[in-house]
């Protein structure tokens, strides 16, 4: 019986590890890793900061329903909203989506629970004399958020923003549990054809998720030290 690794499963599927079938069929791995990564991380910055600006408004109607949204998503496992968004957005819509979006409807809507507190944490990082400076020379509440807060706030979050893009990489691998090609589902496809390394397959597969984060961890860092450095 031989002994030791083996990695020529690896060299032999690595086309389909990066790109999935494509150009011949659909995109996968760690291809589609990233563009479900980049999506929904883009699309959360964006709900992400409509949330956070609901929970700090200074009408109760507003922002108590804004926290209570915020605080179930954060309190449920994204596994749970993934298959919330699978089931219930063919019901409410009365047709089918597509796997892959639904899974980025799912992450958005878990991320922008997380980011809305980055955003929230970004606005009240900021001292209330400057807001207060401005109404003070005539501006609205709208405009000094807008004008004075926003654009010091959103220097301050980047690297927050960075650190959960990395956290939705790692995400992204739940998305096998409906049947998208991303990494994960790959390495378990390679891992049911092969059947004789297991070892060698999803340590390969550790060793991607590793690169991908700590390359944009090493990111948020150098953004962290420069606007550090700046400021």
């Amino acid at each position: 019986m031989e002994s030791g690794l083996d990695f020529n499963v690896i060299w032999t599927n690595f086309t389909y590890f990066m790109i999935g079938r494509y150009p011949n069929g659909p995109i996968g791995g760690v291809a589609l890793t990233l563009v479900l990564a980049v999506t929904s991380v883009l699309a959360s910055i964006v709900g992400g900061l409509i949330m956070g600006l609901l929970s700090v408004s200074k009408r109760t109607w507003i922002r108590w329903p804004a926290m209570t949204i915020i605080q179930i998503l954060r309190g449920v496992p994204l596994l749970m909203v993934i298959f919330w968004a699978y089931f219930l957005l063919p019901a409410v819509f009365g047709k089918g989506f597509p796997e892959i979006t639904t899974v980025i409807i799912a992450l958005t809507i878990f991320t922008s629970a997380y980011m809305s507190m980055i955003v929230r944490a970004g606005i009240e990082s900021i001292p209330n004399g400057q807001k207060e400076a401005g109404r003070a020379s005539g501006l609205t509440d709208g405009q000094v958020m807008r004008l004075i807060v926003l654009p010091q706030a959103l220097r301050n979050m980047i690297p927050s923003f960075v650190n959960q893009f990395v956290s939705l990489i790692k995400d992204t691998s739940l998305a096998f549990i409906v049947g998208v090609s991303e990494l994960a589902h790959v390495a378990t496809q390679v891992n049911n054809r092969t059947l004789n390394y297991p070892t060698e397959i999803f340590l390969f597969i550790a060793i991607v998720y590793f690169i991908l984060c700590f390359a944009f961890t090493s990111l948020s860092r150098m953004l962290e030290n420069r606007l550090t450095y700046k400021s």
